[in-house]
């Protein structure tokens, strides 16, 4: 059986190669045609789709086995003296996951866009871009060694460029691809830099041959200074996933990222791209795992992130900035899981974070779309009525991410709160449970005022075409369902690779106790905006100063312009007029000096014989003058001359 298995995992390669062949049809064949390119496209991710589940299932069959035995296929790419890099494909518990929720995700995402993009004039090339993206993170979790992720890693960030800014005849849509692609390139020097540190200490970049090698070589590890060189290695690859992956201080880019489709923002925001650096720290989890102190501060920041992220979304009123901030928020949840040592707490909150927040990013596509282009929560309401299924999924992804049980926000959540707990974590822990409540008060709230609220007279909301519609129900039954995987009979072996606090030891009363706080922040949201017994203006009039803040996200933003601004750009003019006044002016001066002594050594330099007759008989002349007459006043001179008496 598992010898039939290992034959299936060989074709791994066609997962990423179908959507990347589809893009070169739009590109050079299709593109005339809108009809035939998103037909392609589409195909292509259906099918990946299709390979991927066979191959999940497989893994599923294998157990245990691809846990310590990966199934790998590697093709020699680079061999030169002292360099070997291959290109390949790795199946086992974490690559079969993400390869699930990669082509699920994107399969709905392609279609739900048919009735989202209608109409719209650059349609093949947005479904170019779709293939390419889908082929660049497909190809990422499939790697084999870390320069073969990271050159997929950085196609990533391209397509998310070119996604982001889809709309480039928008000022904002073009300024917010720039600053994704210049912040998230701030994160990926440093993970160069920690790729190049690793091969040149172990000689490989194999992620077989590197965790082998760190193993063997822990106890002979050099050290810089006080921190050990893991250490280092371990900072500057964990520089990648701080950017990739939103966290503080890089995180400013994705809520503006918001710019783009909002497919753009289920797909890339919610359940791939964001969740790349997440990724790339488990599969480098040997690397970080040898290291306390770089998981200590993953945990700490991880756990930062998570609160400051949520704490900006109470204040937000765009549906799409809401979903943004949640989604800093859930990263955070993810990196503080890794380092806490919850492996497969973060794995499992990877999937089913990807689950219902796509659902409640399309669901958000679907109001805008029946409402205009409106993205203001305040401007919508009533919308329960008349868009019966986007209200109902978009419900499902509400009651998933508070973690209300048995949704599949619930089982993921409250493994990670658990772990930070029970493996020595208590102020990350808290910080998580009052996450959690944060998170269902500013769910709700969305749900509430934009659902529920009063209706305004000037919409005339509809609901969207199935082709926008059955993703959601398809989404909404994998955010019910995607929970129960962990339990014990399914045999799930998904996460169990470094997995302490495996599912079936689920501490019920912790689990309760995370309940309680996300039921409280629903309770909460449902008083002030939907019985308003507690007036929101109020609240806000108290605290005005708060608000304000957290309404203008702690102003983060204003600060790095005034940094570029006051600083760089200070620092910039200054060193412009050393290089003018300082570098140039001696560089210049130089040049000017011999540029006139070169004038008038070129005087002399006549050519003319007779000129050079003259000067000879001049110098003749000169000389013979001062031996003739000079030679008395010269012995005179002389203080050698005098003394003995004269001879």
């Amino acid at each position: 059986m598992f010898k039939e298995m290992h034959d299936l995992f060989q074709w791994a390669w066609l997962i990423p190669a179908l959507p990347f062949l589809s893009f070169l049809l739009i590109a050079f064949v299709t593109k005339r045609s809108k009809g035939l390119s998103s037909t392609v496209s589409i195909l292509a991710i259906l099918t990946a789709l299709g390979i991927a589940v066979a191959i999940g299932i497989g893994v599923i069959q294998s157990g245990a086995e691809l846990v310590e035995n990966p199934a790998i296929v590697n093709v020699n790419w680079l061999n030169i003296m002292g360099l070997k890099i291959n290109f390949g494909t790795v199946i086992d518990p974490l690559s079969a996951m993400m390869l699930f929720v990669v082509t699920l995700v994107a399969s709905m995402v392609q279609i739900y866009s048919l009735g989202y993009m209608h109409g719209d004039k650059g349609w093949s090339r947005y479904y170019a871009y779709q293939s390419l993206f889908a082929s660049a993170m497909l190809g990422m979790v499939i790697a084999t060694n870390l320069l073969q992720l990271f050159i997929f890693w950085e196609l990533v960030g391209l397509c998310s460029y070119l996604l982001i800014g889809f709309w480039y005849f928008k000022v904002s849509a073009r300024e917010a691809a720039k600053k994704a692609f210049i912040t998230t390139r701030v994160g990926d020097f440093g993970l160069l830099l920690g790729i190049l540190f690793l091969y040149n200490k172990f000689g490989t970049l194999d992620f077989v041959a590197l965790s082998a090698a760190l193993s063997a070589n822990l106890q002979n590890v050099a050290v810089v200074g006080t921190v050990s060189y893991v250490t280092v290695m371990a900072f500057l690859v964990f520089m990648g996933p701080l950017g990739k992956s939103g966290q503080f201080p890089l995180h400013v880019w994705l809520p503006d990222a918001m710019e783009g489709p909002t497919p753009v923002s289920a797909l890339i925001h919610a359940a791939t791209m964001v969740v790349a650096g997440v990724y790339l720290v488990a599969r480098m989890y040997f690397l970080f795992h040898a290291s306390p102190a770089a998981l200590q501060f993953i945990a700490g920041l991880g756990a930062f992130t998570a609160i400051f992220a949520a704490s900006i979304a109470i204040a937000q009123d765009d549906i799409k900035r809401i979903l943004a901030y949640s989604t800093l928020s859930q990263l955070g949840y993810m990196m503080f899981a890794l380092g806490v040592g919850s492996y497969s707490g973060s794995m499992f909150h990877l999937m089913t974070h990807a689950f219902f927040k796509a659902l409640m990013f399309l669901g958000a596509g679907s109001v805008i779309h029946a409402l205009h282009e409106k993205q203001n929560i305040w401007d919508m309401g009533g919308l329960w009525k008349k868009m019966p299924i986007t209200g109902w999924t978009f419900f499902i992804g509400v009651l998933a991410i508070s973690g209300v049980p048995p949704f599949a926000g619930f089982w993921s959540k409250d493994e990670i709160l658990a772990n930070a707990l029970l493996n020595g974590h208590p102020i990350i822990y808290a910080v998580g449970l009052f996450t959690a409540f944060l998170t269902a008060f500013y769910m709700s709230r969305l749900f509430f005022v934009a659902f529920m609220g009063p209706e305004k007279p000037e919409n005339h909301p509809h609901e969207s075409p199935w082709s926008m519609t059955i993703p959601l129900i398809i989404l909404a039954f994998f955010s019910v369902v995607g929970g129960l995987v962990s339990l014990p009979e399914h045999n799930f072996a998904f996460f169990v690779h470094y997995g302490e606090f495996e599912a079936e030891a689920m501490h019920w009363g912790l689990a309760g106790i995370s309940v309680i706080a996300g039921l409280l922040g629903i309770g909460l949201a449902y008083t002030i905006y939907l019985k308003k017994s507690i007036a929101a203006e109020a609240i806000v009039a108290r605290f005005p100063g708060v608000y304000k803040v957290l309404q203008n996200k702690y102003y983060i933003d204003e600060l790095y312009l005034w940094l570029i601004h006051n600083i760089m750009d200070g620092l910039g003019k200054a060193l412009y007029w050393f290089d003018i006044y300082v570098i140039d002016g001696v560089v210049n001066g130089i040049a000017l000096i011999t540029r006139g002594s070169a004038k008038t050594l070129r005087r002399t330099s006549t050519g003319q014989l007779q000129t050079y007759a003259m000067v000879f008989f001049f110098a003749v002349v000169v000389l013979y003058l001062v031996f003739a007459f000079g030679e008395g006043q010269l012995t005179t001179l002389n203080p050698l001359a005098t003394l003995g008496g004269v001879k």
